[in-house]
């Protein structure tokens, strides 16, 4: 029968803007997810300031109380936020128009929206790329796959593919009304705009050039204890990144692993254990996402395996704890290269065990561009894959400038700490 949808997702609005909005799942539960959902809050621009989550295994309620990330400028459509949360509950009574891509087939599983292709040509301008971007993330739509040439003459041809949070891209009426908004808000720097479903091209931009070893041992390799490279680029007061312990109780619970989890605040980071949660396969019965203190996150997490056992093998342990910590440590990898004659900036993230990337990275990457007044030339999204996971790479090729000029090593780290700040949320 399932139950009714006001029930599952309730959406409580603050009296007073400056107070966190609070949201509350009440719902069957199934693998993966708190994962899901903090991956849905992440998407629609929001931090999580504070979580409590608990589940018996068959039943899962969750809270969260939310304010809008720092880089975020969209308005929040609460309404849209609580129907994509309630398809995503099991055995709910969902409306026959909430998001087909996420009815379930029963082993956890989901199916997936059609992929549109976004033709935009434009002049070219500085922050214009940034633009189109939040103006498709006001419209509600994910870029899957993205490909930016800028052309002798000034123009710039966007190759972008998206699906669509609401589901409605196959009615005329939301294709119109997309082209239209977009052609209103550019003006005079659109040229052209289309809009159409994806064909085999899509297909065709999922691998990206291969990296070179080198620029592919720095952007990826990681190792947990004293390794400089990945931070040297960041300035003195953002080293407390290397400060994140995992201390793991298996004495105070019969039934669980207590898992204790201390580190810097950063955006995403929920998701980020969540997620590395729903990759090892093992259940959370009972978490506590505090609030920060002294910009610092604690989290207590009662966790067992997929079977209802406690986690006792000490090589198990010790590997989630490295991804943990290295999740914590570094979300992100942020590098600048030489690409012949040009400046290549390289952005990656670990893509979920279920093939999805993270949300809003573009995103976050455009608004620091702008913000630093860089022009790109080239952009493309892409995958890559390492001997134990898969990644979401972003490269972007940079105009260089008087204003910014990027063969200075200063300027350089100027860059990769300015993405890496907007990445984190500082």
């Amino acid at each position: 029968m399932g139950i009714p949808n006001d029930d599952v997702v309730l959406i409580q609005l603050p009296k007073d803007p400056s107070e966190p909005t609070i949201v509350t799942v009440n719902c069957p539960d199934k693998p993966g997810l708190g994962c899901d959902l903090c991956r849905t809050l992440l998407e629609f621009g929001l931090s999580i300031t504070r979580a409590d989550f608990s589940t018996d295994g068959r039943w899962c309620y969750m809270v969260f109380w939310l304010v809008p990330s720092v880089s975020n400028s969209c308005e929040i459509d609460w309404e849209s936020l609580k129907n994509r949360l309630v398809s995503m509950c099991p055995s709910c009574l969902v409306p026959f128009f909430s998001f087909n891509y996420q009815q379930g087939d029963g082993n956890g599983s989901t199916t997936h929206s059609l992929i549109y292709l976004l033709k935009l040509c434009c002049l070219d301008r500085k922050g214009l790329l940034h633009d189109v971007t939040r103006i498709l993330s006001e419209l509600q739509f994910t870029i899957q796959r993205v490909k930016v040439m800028t052309t002798p003459d000034g123009r710039v041809m966007y190759l972008v593919f998206i699906t669509d949070g609401m589901e409605l891209l196959h009615k005329k009426e939301r294709r119109d009304d997309t082209r239209e908004h977009l052609i209103s808000v550019l003006k005079n720097y659109c040229i052209s705009c289309e809009l159409q479903l994806a064909g085999p091209e899509y297909e065709n931009l999922k691998a990206l050039p291969s990296l070179p070893p080198a620029v592919a041992e720095e952007l990826f390799t990681y190792e947990l204890a004293g390794k400089e490279a990945s931070s040297k680029e960041l300035k003195s007061d953002m080293m407390t990144l290397k400060k994140a312990t995992v201390t793991v109780d298996n004495l105070l619970s019969p039934a669980h692993t207590l898992l204790q989890i201390q580190c810097v605040d950063q955006k995403g980071l929920f998701y980020d254990i969540l997620r590395t949660s729903k990759d090892f396969d093992f259940q959370i019965a009972y978490g506590r996402f505090s609030s920060s203190v002294k910009s610092y996150r604690s989290l207590d997490l009662f966790i067992r395996q997929a079977n209802g056992n406690k986690i006792v093998d000490p090589k198990h342990l010790n590997a989630l704890c490295s991804r943990l910590q290295e999740e914590m440590l570094q979300p992100f990898r942020v590098i600048v290269v030489n690409r012949g004659p040009d400046t290549e900036l390289l952005v990656a993230n670990p893509v979920e065990s279920s093939g999805k990337g993270r949300p809003r990275v573009f995103y976050d990457v455009t608004l620091a561009l702008k913000m630093l007044g860089i022009c790109i030339f080239l952009a493309e999204i892409g995958r890559h894959s390492t001997c134990d996971r898969q990644w979401e790479v972003y490269r972007f090729l940079l105009d260089d400038s008087h204003e910014f000029p990027l063969t200075s090593c200063r300027a350089r780290n100027q860059l990769v700490d300015k993405v890496r700040r907007t990445l984190m949320g500082w």
